[in-house]
Formats: C-alpha cells, sequence, structure tokens
C-alpha cells in the first residue's frame, strides 16, 4: 500500500473525528480524499461519498434519536423532496452529462473538471458558513411553523446539489430549518443529520444501478470513518468543538481555493 493511500485511510478517519466533534463539516472532505489520495475519478467519488455521509450521519441521527432531538415531522416534509431530487440526480443527470461539455480555446471542458469546480465552490461557501457562524445555540423550545413550499424548494435544491457534490449540505439544511421551520438551533442540527443520513443513502441508490461498486473498498472507509465519529464523540468531552468550527472553516476554504488551482492548472 503506498503512502498517499494510507493518508486516504487517515483521511477517512479525519472524515468521522470532524463530524463527531463539530457535528458536521467533515463530509465535504470525503470527495477530495477520494479523488486526490486514493485516485477516484470524480463520478465513482461523489457515490462513494454518498454512501460514506449517509453511514455516518446515521450513526449522529440514531444517538439524537435516542435523546428525542429529532424532529420527525419537519424531517420528513424536508426529506421527501430532498431524496427525490438526489436520487434523480445520481440515477438520471449525472449519467445523462456528456464526458466532454464544451470547448474554450485549445481548453476542453470535461465533466469531471465540472464536477470538482462545483464542488470547490460549494466547499467555499461552506467555509464561510463555518467560519462566519453568527447563529446562537440555544436550548429554548420555539413554536415550530412551517413554511411549505419553501422548505419544498429546499429540499429540491440541497437534493440536487448532494446528487451532484456527494457532500450532506449540512450548512444549507440547517438554516433553512432554522428559518423556516423555526427549530431551536439543537433540534435543527439533529434533525439535519437525519435528513442527511435519508436523502445520502437513497441517492446512492441511484448509483447501484449505473455503477460497478467496490463494495470492499467502501465498507472499509466507511467503518474507518465511523469510528472517527466516536472518537471525535469521545473527544468532544475535552475539547470544545465549536471553538474548533472556525479554524475548520478556513481549512476548508483553503482547501476549496487549492481545488480550483490543481483542476485549472492540469
Amino acid at each position: 500500500m503506498e503512502i498517499i493511500e494510507i493518508l486516504g485511510y487517515i483521511g477517512a478517519l479525519f472524515i468521522g473525528l470532524v463530524l463527531g466533534l463539530i457535528g458536521g463539516g467533515g463530509s465535504i472532505l470525503t470527495v477530495p480524499i477520494l479523488v486526490y489520495a486514493l485516485a477516484l475519478n470524480p463520478v465513482t467519488a461523489t457515490a462513494y461519498s454518498l454512501f460514506v455521509v449517509g453511514t455516518t450521519s446515521l450513526v449522529g441521527a440514531i444517538k439524537n434519536m435516542v435523546k428525542g432531538m429529532v424532529d420527525y415531522r419537519t424531517a420528513i416534509i424536508f426529506a421527501i423532496p430532498a431524496f427525490i431530487a438526489v436520487y434523480l440526480t445520481r440515477a438520471f443527470l449525472i449519467p445523462a452529462i456528456p464526458d466532454e461539455l464544451f470547448e474554450i480555446g485549445d481548453y476542453m471542458v470535461t465533466k469531471n473538471l465540472a464536477i470538482m469546480l462545483f464542488f470547490a465552490i460549494i466547499m467555499l461557501l461552506a467555509s464561510v458558513s463555518m467560519i462566519r457562524n453568527k447563529r446562537k445555540e440555544t436550548d429554548q423550545e420555539a413554536q415550530t411553523s412551517y413554511n411549505y413550499p419553501l422548505i419544498i424548494i429546499e429540499g429540491l435544491v440541497v437534493g440536487t446539489i448532494t446528487g451532484i457534490v456527494g457532500a450532506g449540505g449540512g450548512f444549507l439544511i440547517i438554516p433553512a430549518l432554522v428559518l423556516l421551520a423555526k427549530l431551536p438551533m439543537k433540534k435543527a442540527v439533529a434533525t439535519s443529520l437525519f435528513i442527511i443520513a435519508i436523502k445520502s443513502l437513497i441517492g446512492f441508490l441511484g448509483d447501484v444501478q449505473n455503477l460497478d461498486i467496490d463494495w470492499p473498498f467502501l465498507l472499509i472507509f466507511t467503518a474507518i470513518s465511523v469510528v472517527g465519529i466516536f472518537i471525535g464523540i469521545w473527544l468532544n468531552n475535552f475539547i470544545d468543538g465549536k471553538k474548533l468550527k472556525k479554524a475548520f472553516g478556513w481549512f476548508v476554504l483553503v482547501m476549496g481555493v487549492y481545488i480550483i488551482y490543481k483542476e485549472l492548472a492540469m
């Protein structure tokens, strides 16, 4: 096993570690690790990322379900359009995109390049969300209300983005749950993990019919990530994950810029 592959598996541990420590964000690293450390093509990497993100989020969601922190009604309203969108994106939209999109002078814009650039833009948006992070944590219960049209539209948008880039989209879901469903922050975070788990795993089903899945590799990578979550949850007893969130946001920002540079320089 080459050193770069070993770093890829260490990256899997880091993904779970970040999810356990700060409650989100780690999944944004899954695709870069799979593409640059483990040499998968972006289409396969985004598919595998859905499985990794869905499974690791499910671990966190089950923990929150036991605590009674998941708002199931809100989750269902949001998740149904989201998982329909992510499934259709993976099953039909991604396979329908041609391998070569268009030429700019002598430069060919390919499907893989477009996916990685779009992913990098999502990373930059996620990093800004984590760096600013002005939302206040509160235990105060609020009267949950539902703006159905906007929640459905948000679910469709997040589902489509998730389908394209393979990331969970928690930085988009949590504000939507707070603003559109009036959920308290802690319930929004818990419900977000539940939604991410459902839509990511259902989205992955759209890939099973189009890709040859390397199950031994995928299950090992995912298992390492799940171990990382438990380590992160344990470290939460000694480290304030909220203080790490801004630092991780800067790291994601640098990674996003690096991906844009690397893809355009190739």
